[in-house]
């Protein structure tokens, strides 16, 4: 049912915990994984502390993924974009055919209040495939 899953990654707590949700369906359905993680353009002329601007530690946070779900026996792929996350993540989720999108949910964002600047709604507003949200 779901060959291709999409994982996108951050440094968040959110995205530990969907973690073993991605295992498990990976686990039932056989699924290929393909982990992503977005490198954010940070804004012109402001300096930036988000380390999810760093090239670096975005390929280490790969590279941690990759290893924790190879300790569960699951083989994964990862992609590194530069972008904005919620485009990024449904223009990848198109290029590889994913058939899922699996992402945690920090909780603000499917409120009235927070909707409008939440990745997570914006990638549920416009992926091309189902979105699986784990609070």
């Amino acid at each position: 049912m779901f060959k291709t899953v999409l994982f996108p990654i951050d440094q968040s707590r959110e995205t530990r915990e969907a973690a073993d949700v991605v295992t498990n369906v990976v686990k039932k359905y056989g699924s290929r994984l393909v982990l992503l993680s977005v490198v954010e353009e940070p804004p012109k002329d402001a300096l930036s502390a988000d380390p999810m601007v760093s090239p670096e530690v975005v390929a280490k946070l790969l590279e941690n993924a990759q290893s924790l779900f190879s300790g569960q026996g699951i083989q994964s792929e990862i992609l590194e974009r530069q972008g904005k996350p919620a485009f990024t993540i449904c223009d990848v989720a198109d290029d590889i055919g994913a058939d899922l999108i699996i992402m945690g949910c920090r909780g603000l964002g499917l409120t009235e209040e927070g909707a409008d600047d939440s990745v997570t709604t914006r990638v549920i507003n416009l992926s091309p495939c189902p979105v699986l949200i784990v609070p």
